[in-house]
């Protein structure tokens, strides 16, 4: 058969719904979606470790920053991902279609293990509250800047006072320091309405009496349960992303229009 013959039936197979225009328009339109979704990913990672900064630094493990560390890293990594797919698709470029499906699946795994581990630390952080708050509270405030910072701000945004109970700061190395001096027997961040010297006065009515462990595990698990959605959810999108770009891989490879 006659080269010139051949050329037009090999075109005409690259037609319908799987053919490479058609393919490399889907991806277009998947890294547009892929990028917006980068974008919304970076933002909540960002919205985790922006909106409880002081709080973060009470918790026992790392496993909460880390997961929003990962995710902020993973949502970069999603917008310079969906730039090199919509060049490949455009230049039909193999490596660079082949180089945007390793880093998929490598953002898969990012998102995946983000999401995974806040799920696996919304178990544990009821345990690890119970267990570490109060040795922070009673050993660390008064001792170190950071924490004693930290501890203030929940208690006034909370309206609370210790870790489980205002009685708490009975045992705590602040009450009997130099950093107490005015013998105050709560911090004043644990006033009703905070002046200086407040604390003086532990009776319930000048006091928040509560302790602030459930609040702060309330406020840890809502986070969580954002993280965690967003990291799952955008990383099964991805699996998509994958498809595409094999298919488009394979469809230039066999017609030779790839290099």
């Amino acid at each position: 058969m006659p080269l010139e013959s051949m050329i037009p039936m090999e075109e005409s197979k690259d037609e319908g719904c799987c053919s490479i225009n058609f393919l490399k328009y889907v991806l277009y339109m998947f890294n547009f979606v892929f990028m917006l979704s980068g974008l919304a990913v970076f933002g909540v990672a960002v919205w985790s470790l922006a909106a409880e900064p002081h709080y973060i630094l009470l918790l026992a493990t790392a496993s909460f920053g880390t997961a929003a560390y990962v995710l902020m890293a993973a949502g970069l990594l999603v917008v310079i991902t969906s730039v090199v797919g919509c060049l490949g698709a455009l230049r039909e470029s193999l490596p660079c279609l082949l180089t945007y499906t390793f880093v998929l699946l490598l953002i898969f795994l990012m998102e995946s293990m983000a999401g995974v581990l806040a799920y696996v630390y919304q178990v544990q952080l009821q345990m690890e509250l119970a267990q570490h708050l109060n040795s922070t509270f009673t050993n660390k405030y008064g001792m170190q800047l950071a924490y004693t910072e930290a501890i203030d701000d929940m208690q006034q945004d909370f309206h609370c006072c210790g870790a489980t109970y205002y009685t708490n700061w009975q045992y705590s190395r602040w009450l009997d320091s130099e950093a107490n001096a005015e013998r105050r027997k709560v911090p004043d961040s644990c006033c009703k309405t905070v002046v200086e010297l407040c604390g003086r006065r532990d009776h319930p009515s000048n006091i928040n009496p509560a302790g602030c462990v459930h609040q702060l595990d309330f406020v840890i698990q809502d986070h969580l349960v954002v993280v965690g959605a967003v990291g799952v959810g955008v990383s099964v999108v991805q699996i998509f992303g994958v498809i595409i770009s094999c298919c488009l891989f394979v469809k230039l490879k066999n017609y030779g229009r790839g290099y």
